[in-house]
């Protein structure tokens, strides 16, 4: 998948830059904020070359810290944990490339959408048995790798395979970069992941894995935070206002054109 066509799909086309003044803009007076994160989805949010959690999310909150005063403060946490750890109140809120979805907006709040991907099949450099969907559900020998209850899990499911959720054709990780090692070990035959985090690890792997297919479909990424924060708001305010400005382009470019992983 060329980089220059992913990072074209992840932002609609935005009008003419119109800077908000500071004062149209919550402040939220330097309030800390207990943010939950996985480290494990380049570009969004990985552990980079020196050690220290970076990527385009790690910006971007840098720039909605600035925008509505806050003071975030990041703890890791598992994805299985995520949601329902935000849903409790454990963290102000989640971030890691999530999906937003009628069924996880029951338990927690979504964020307006700030990135916009398409789901991509990812496979070893040297696969060669099958190249779409269609055939890779045609082998009865070929493994997809998913972490339950994932939008990748149930398009596994149900856009790939045959609606069964325990088809044993599907063998859950408890982390997405789990799933990507059983890949290159030969252990699975398929990674289904959005665009975004497909092809950070394309291009870190010199070649070792590849994007196969069409995509099998589109999905926004969201901020979470407990029913009913007071932090929906001010989030939403600040992230229309990076869009407007022309940051969410900037950060596009920056994490999907510029950025070489592994280096």
């Amino acid at each position: 998948m060329n980089r220059l066509l992913l990072a074209a799909g992840l932002a609609a086309a935005t009008a003419a830059p119109s800077f908000l003044a500071a004062q149209d803009l919550p402040d939220l007076g330097g309030r800390e904020v207990v943010i939950a994160t996985e480290n494990a989805y380049p570009p969004l949010q990985f552990v980079g070359p020196e050690g220290t959690p970076i990527g385009w999310e790690y910006d971007a909150m840098a720039e909605i810290a600035e925008l509505i005063n806050i003071t975030p403060v990041y703890e890791t946490t598992s994805w299985d944990a995520m949601i329902p750890a935000v849903s409790e109140g454990q963290f102000d809120m989640g971030m890691t490339g999530i999906t937003i979805r009628e069924d996880r907006a029951e338990v927690v709040d979504f964020s307006d959408s700030y990135m916009t991907s398409q789901m991509a099949m990812l496979v070893r450099g040297d696969e060669e048995r099958f190249s779409d969907a269609a055939g890779f559900a045609a082998d009865p020998d070929l493994i997809v790798a998913a972490q339950p209850g994932t939008t990748p899990f149930y398009v596994a499911v149900y856009d790939v395979l045959d609606g069964d959720e325990a088809n044993p054709r599907i063998q859950l990780f408890e982390t997405f970069g789990a799933g990507v090692e059983a890949l290159r070990n030969g252990d699975v035959d398929l990674v289904l992941t959005d665009g975004v985090a497909a092809q950070g690890y394309v291009d870190a792997s010199d070649g070792g894995l590849k994007v196969v297919g069409e995509p099998l479909g589109t999905e926004d990424f969201g901020f979470i935070f407990p029913k009913d924060s007071n932090l929906v708001e001010p989030f939403n305010a600040a992230i229309a206002a990076m869009r407007e400005n022309g940051t969410l382009d900037e950060l596009n470019t920056r994490w999907f054109l510029e950025y070489k992983m592994g280096e």
